[in-house]
């Protein structure tokens, strides 16, 4: 289950970074989204929640705690932006509901990988 743990805490790290930047980027693709559900001016508090997200699954590899703290807060994170998109009339959510379950079996892998 480590293995497995691993790839994956490492491959979601990645697109939480890549998502980050693109946020601190101001992409015009993330900001029009953000402008969507009115949250543009709360893009780089996003992307500093995202990149803490990302470096605490990447030191939970070698301290499990660490790891299983950040991907609960990844769980929290992408719920929080399933309920804004809802919230505002916004029913494309598929890919926040994508992210929340890939952030689950984060948790759930590396909880059994003790």
């Amino acid at each position: 289950m480590f293995i497995a743990a691993s790839i994956l805490s490492v491959l979601f790290s990645a697109l939480l970074v890549f998502s980050a930047v693109g946020k601190l980027r101001k992409d015009p693709k993330q900001m029009a989204v953000l402008e969507l559900v009115k949250a543009t001016k709360a893009a780089p508090v996003l992307a500093t929640l995202e990149m803490a997200a990302a470096a605490g699954l990447l030191v939970g590899l070698a301290w499990w705690p660490v790891g299983i703290a950040a991907g609960i807060g990844a769980v929290l994170y992408f719920a929080g932006a399933i309920v804004t998109h809802l919230r505002v009339g916004h029913r494309a959510v598929t890919s926040a509901a994508v992210l929340l379950g890939v952030s689950v079996a984060v948790v759930l892998l590396r909880a059994m990988a003790l």
